[in-house]
């Protein structure tokens, strides 16, 4: 049995093939992310990481589901600290950093991803999308269409084989305010903070010359942006400031909101898109 200690592995098996002792477990080279499963301490300790490691607690039997699907999906959406997640029929504790739904899983609902198995995009999507608050259950649902290119829609479709549960009555609302063209989960939220203000839909990814705007309204010319960690590179603030001078010359507005605004103020995303429509629509 091969064991890679810088993936998450079974204390046990590692003990049993004279990889490490029980004392060196303990010890500070490794990490303990459940009972009985390890990584090696040199590893981060990210959302993907643990989710992996709850995998093996299955034994086989059941997959990763929710947050952790999404993550191993490529559909990362999960808030900071999220539990991992997973689904399976067999009786498992929940224990602390583990949400264990008991459930059965069709076939055509499970899927590979990184060597585990997960809840496919559309049942992930569906398990999110009736459980999360609103705007947090669109945030999700669009970041899983985008990232597998599936419609909303296909959500409602598989809501008919589970007739009944819980949550399903609000998945017509969440399923009419997703999009699969929305490319990040902090532009969801931004779309959202405008629809909860009551102001109009913005177009996604618009097209101006060279460029594609995040969200616009196209008759007034104001962009709505996320001005996220990534802009901080100095080649792309270099990239930034050329976009921002070619929209500038042909007339656009673009606002840009950042992580802290977005997440804890999204009252003020509203009001300044507002004061920007008002602006561009005065006579002139």
């Amino acid at each position: 049995m091969s064991i890679n200690v810088r993936e998450p592995f079974r204390g046990t098996e590692a003990v049993a093939v004279g990889l490490v002792t029980p004392k060196v477990l303990r010890g500070p080279r490794f990490h303990r992310l459940f009972t009985g499963i390890y990584v090696h301490a040199e590893v981060p300790i990210t959302f993907e990481v643990r989710s992996r490691g709850a995998y093996l607690l299955l034994d086989g039997r059941g997959a990763l589901g929710g947050f952790s699907a999404a993550e191993l999906l490529g559909a990362s959406c999960e808030p900071v600290g999220a539990p991992a997640e997973v689904v399976t029929p067999r009786s498992l504790a929940t224990r602390r950093g583990l949400v264990v739904r008991h459930d059965e899983l069709a076939a055509d609902e499970v899927a590979e991803a990184h060597g585990c198995a997960v809840t496919g995009p559309a049942r992930t999507a569906y398990d999110l999308a009736r459980r999360l608050p609103l705007v947090e259950a669109v945030v999700a649902l669009d970041a899983l269409a985008y990232a597998k290119r599936f419609a909303p829609a296909d959500v409602l479709v598989l809501a008919r084989r589970h007739l009944g549960s819980r949550g399903s009555a609000r998945l017509p609302e969440v399923v009419a305010l997703s999009t699969r063209l929305a490319e990040s989960p902090m532009e969801s939220r931004i779309r959202m903070a405008l629809h909860v203000a009551g102001l109009p839909p913005p177009v996604l990814q618009h097209p101006v010359g060279p460029y594609r705007l995040d969200m616009a309204y196209p008759e007034l010319m104001v962009a709505v942006e996320y001005d996220g960690r990534e802009h901080l590179d100095p080649d792309r603030a270099l990239r930034d400031l050329h976009r921002a001078t070619y929209l500038g010359r042909r007339g656009w507005t673009v606002l840009r909101f950042r992580a802290a605004v977005v997440l804890g103020r999204p009252w003020r995303i509203a009001a300044d898109v507002r004061d920007a429509l008002r602006r561009a629509a005065r006579p002139t």
